[in-house]
């Protein structure tokens, strides 16, 4: 079974900036094999990573139910599905990325999301870490069989907003019966020192801060540019302060 590393935070506070930084200095230091998951209906996990995308798990879903007997002859529905989950998933020689896309359509999606999130589940075991990026409700997360989270990352940006963001996401944890290992904050657009209203903030919602990520120029060039962020350099600001939190929670 694979380490699960999961995100959680609000839109625009730079969570999957985040988990890409995660990745890249898990790929740095030679922690693969990877399987990188973008839950985020929102899917921006592989533009961060410099990918196209050309097949989501919700393209599937909703190729499927749109002719449920359109599969080819030969072939019953489950390999089908899985057969196209193999052709979603996006190969390379770090690490890999499957993308879930779109949330569900009109009508009953029980038994192609049993087999979708059971394959995903098989695909897991061939990693040693499962990184996934998800949307602030965490449904990816609460529909895994196991339930298990190694290390969950609550993202914040320096806002009070985004604190109480967290706040919200913190409490649903019991009920999606989620086993979390570990849990932290991470602060990003951070300054030097985190003011005493903002740490007041964080002893009500009762998880540690774990590590902060200042502002960091590199990150907007490198997206007024396209460049992946996984091209960034060592000297970056942000990849420095990533770093320290890896070695802290998830050392080699």
């Amino acid at each position: 079974m694979s380490k699960i590393i999961a995100f959680a935070g609000k839109g625009g506070v730079g969570k999957t900036t985040v988990a890409t930084l995660v990745i890249r200095s898990m790929i740095a230091s030679e922690k693969g094999p990877i399987l990188a998951v973008d839950a985020d209906p929102n899917s921006n996990l592989g533009e961060t990573m410099g990918l196209d995308v050309p097949s989501t798990i919700g393209d599937i879903r909703e190729t499927y139910m749109k002719d449920p007997q359109g599969i080819p002859s030969g072939m019953d529905k489950i390999n089908y599905l899985e057969t196209l989950v193999e052709q979603a998933l996006i190969e390379k020689p770090q690490f890999d990325l499957l993308v879930m896309g779109r949330q569900e359509g009109q009508g009953c999606y029980c038994m192609v999301n049993n087999i979708l999130n059971n394959f995903t589940d098989k695909l897991s075991a061939h990693y040693k870490y499962m990184v996934v990026d998800n949307e602030a409700g965490m449904e990816h997360l609460s529909r895994r069989t196991s339930g298990k989270v190694d290390i969950l990352f609550l993202i914040t940006d320096y806002s009070l907003r985004g604190l109480r963001a967290l706040s919200r996401i913190h409490g649903m944890l019991d009920s999606l019966k989620l086993d979390v290992k570990e849990l932290g904050i991470i602060v990003t657009r951070a300054p030097d020192k985190l003011s005493d209203a903002f740490l007041a903030e964080v002893k009500e919602i009762g998880v540690p801060v774990v590590g902060t990520i200042p502002d960091d120029p590199a990150l907007l060039d490198f997206d007024m540019e396209r460049k992946s962020l996984l091209e960034l350099p060592d000297s970056s600001l942000s990849v420095q302060a990533v770093e320290k939190i890896m070695d802290a929670h998830c050392p080699a």
